[in-house]
């Protein structure tokens, strides 16, 4: 069921070589929206990266020990999705209590982690590459790092941006996809250190 590939190594990978957002291109919604602001970047990019993480090993369970047995693969998407939701519920629940100005920073994002690509795509992954649970929960765990990493990235360098003089035409949308595709270039860059399926 699983490949002969470190956990270390798989979620190394997951962070820099492929990159969920830079690479992959996946949750760049809420990765544009929410990098305005390092402290709320900095929120979403924790939300995300403990949602991937345990969705991941969730899922997999899910997947192998009920989906598969009972020969309900057919479903997997719905159950994924099901999963996904329910946690970001808890989730979403627990920063309200804990972190009112978080939550409302994060606004309408901390819902819309339900809906974010990067997740169901991670956890799609994690399937197709035919993980084991350790692997699974290194591969979430490094998706959740790398998208982390790229959004306060992302957010460091638009705030420097206010303080610059760009030319009108670039002002907001242009400036920030710029940034980006430098961004994945820069993380191109890390493509071959290290092997990913």
């Amino acid at each position: 069921m699983g490949v002969p590939l470190n956990p270390f190594v798989i979620m190394v990978a997951a962070a820099l070589t492929s990159n969920m957002v830079l690479s992959n291109f996946l949750g760049m919604c809420s990765f544009i929206s929410v990098s305005k602001d390092i402290k709320t970047a900095n929120g979403l990019g924790m939300a995300v990266t403990f949602v991937l993480t345990l969705t991941s090993v969730l899922n997999y369970l899910v997947y192998y020990y009920i989906l598969v047995p009972l020969e309900l693969v057919y479903l997997r998407y719905i159950v994924f999705i099901i999963v996904i939701a329910a946690f970001v519920q808890f989730l979403e629940m627990v920063i309200d209590r804990f972190s009112p100005a978080l939550y409302i920073n994060l606004g309408i994002f901390l819902p819309l982690i339900t809906v974010n690509c990067a997740i169901l795509g991670g956890v799609l992954f994690m399937i197709i590459r035919e993980y084991s649970l350790i692997q699974s929960l290194f591969f979430g765990f490094g998706s959740g790092i790398g998208w982390w990493l790229a959004i306060v990235a992302l957010a460091a360098m638009r705030m420097r941006m206010r303080e610059k003089d760009i030319p009108p035409q670039l002002v907001g949308p242009g400036i920030t996809m710029i940034i980006i595709g430098i961004m994945a270039l820069a993380f191109l860059g890390f493509s071959g250190m290290v092997p990913v399926q």
